[in-house]
């Protein structure tokens, strides 16, 4: 794409280059040369993720329509692609919530589990519509798996909230506090899924041990700094090397409540998950299909192609958001005053995922953390010219808002003054949505199908 002058449009060139790194994970642009021929025996397709959807669009028009191919997967509400409202394909596509799960998504969790047996999958007791129109795609594959049988499955982040299904001992309603303390108190990724697969009966290779002797192909859109797959929706169908140790030593780190029931479990190590080694895995195959570092390249290269210099500086960024910011400031603020360590004009691009700490008792606002990232950049960087920046969520959601980010300008802050709010005030109530709304300023692209992580650009002229 033909990207707008970065000098006269700096905002629109920011937003162009947003777009050309969501388009370099849409599934159907990068899945054809990962996907094998038919089996000999069947074909199931299960997964989740709020990318899955777009991955089931992609599945089902590239596999050979005389081959046999069914399944369930699940996607968050509002992410099924418009290509399949309405119209059922040969894959049931069902909706969940994210971040903190539900009954759907436990309901979804448990019919996946029952294909892998063989089973025909009952219908979830309650929900409402399917996105399909009312019409439900034959999700059975009729009779127990095989080692002539192929599962593919389809795992993007977010797969972790929709497919909820608790560990024995453990409720539904136990799993979503659990989830919700894990989200406000500032654990990495890494740390929250390596809780989530410990307490789950189908995430940390559950699903994969599930599924044997039939053999496994994974195909993953990554979300998650080093794009380990084990962390990738809490690795459904990969072997799990953490342990519940680790995960009793996470919870206990953040003050989380559980169950006596299940600390003994994770005390005990019955509720451990399978292990690198395992037969289970034997003859599976992960592939990675579109991650972080290949979206910041992209949009390199669309830098490169506009004339303006980019530089990658991590795809695999964590730690408090507000900190990062500070960290981009000041690299920024070197750049445009003292044209070092780059020359501008240039763009300093950024992925990974930050966290947001919410002291507990507290009341947050509205936020995400790629706006609590640009409002303590704002800050930071006090109005210093030449400086624009955005920062949003791949997958078009900033945290439980309605907007992907934002961005901001020499004069953002005098703005927001202007309208009678507090940056600073604003920024430690976690109410930065707030003030990208009352200034125009939010980036609200809707659901983009797709999620590579973060996406941050700070463009210095």
């Amino acid at each position: 794409m033909t990207l707008p002058s970065a000098t006269d449009q700096p905002i629109a060139f920011l937003r162009a280059l947003f777009d050309v790194a969501v388009a370099r994970a849409q599934p159907r642009e990068v899945m054809a040369p990962f996907l094998p021929p038919p089996p000999k025996g069947r074909t199931l397709v299960i997964g989740a993720g709020k990318a899955s959807g777009a991955m089931v669009e992609a599945l089902d028009a590239l596999w050979p329509q005389d081959a046999p191919i069914s399944g369930l997967v699940a996607t968050r509400y509002g992410y099924v692609p418009p290509a399949l409202r309405g119209k059922p394909g040969r894959i049931e596509l069902v909706e969940a919530a994210h971040p903190v799960p539900d009954a759907a998504g436990e309901a979804a969790a448990r019919r996946m589990l029952a294909l892998t047996q063989g089973l025909t999958a009952a219908e979830p007791p309650q929900g409402g519509e399917s996105p399909l129109g009312g019409q439900r795609a034959q999700a059975s594959v009729g009779g127990v798996l095989t080692a002539d049988d192929l599962v593919v499955c389809l795992i993007s982040g977010g797969g972790s909230a929709l497919l909820p299904l608790p560990a024995e001992g453990l409720r539904l309603a136990d799993k979503q506090r659990i989830n919700r303390e894990l989200l406000m108190s500032g654990a990495t990724i890494g740390e929250m899924n390596c809780v989530r697969k410990h307490l789950s009966a189908i995430k940390g290779g559950r699903l994969a041990a599930a599924c044997a002797p039939a053999q496994v192909l994974t195909l993953l859109i990554s979300d998650v700094p080093g794009d380990d797959p084990a962390t990738i929706a809490s690795g459904p169908t990969v072997p799990d090397p953490s342990t519940c140790a680790q995960a009793l030593a996470i919870i206990d780190r953040y003050g989380i409540g559980i169950p006596q029931t299940i600390r003994a479990g994770l005390q005990s190590g019955a509720l451990e998950t399978p292990k690198p080694g395992d037969a289970v895995f034997n003859g599976n195959r992960v592939e990675l299909i579109a991650t972080p570092r290949q979206m910041l390249q992209a949009v390199a290269d669309a830098c490169a192609q506009a004339g303006i210099a980019a530089h990658v500086l991590a795809d695999d960024m964590e730690g408090e958001s507000r900190d990062i910011a500070l960290a981009h400031a000041a690299l920024a603020r070197s750049v445009a005053r003292h044209g070092t360590p780059f020359a501008k004009p240039c763009v300093i691009l950024s992925g990974g995922e930050t966290t947001v700490t919410v002291a507990k008792g507290s009341t947050p606002g509205k936020g995400g953390r790629g706006t609590e990232f640009l409002l303590a950049l704002a800050l930071a960087l006090d109005g210093e010219a030449g400086v624009w920046a955005l920062a949003g969520d791949t997958d078009g959601i900033d945290g439980s808002e309605d907007n992907a980010g934002a961005w901001i300008t020499p004069d953002t802050l005098t703005r927001a003054r202007a309208a009678g709010l507090n940056p600073r005030t604003v920024l430690d109530g976690h109410d930065a949505y707030t003030l990208f709304a009352t200034t125009g300023d939010l980036l609200t692209p809707g659901p983009t199908y797709t999620n590579v992580n973060d996406f941050r650009a700070v463009l210095v002229l």
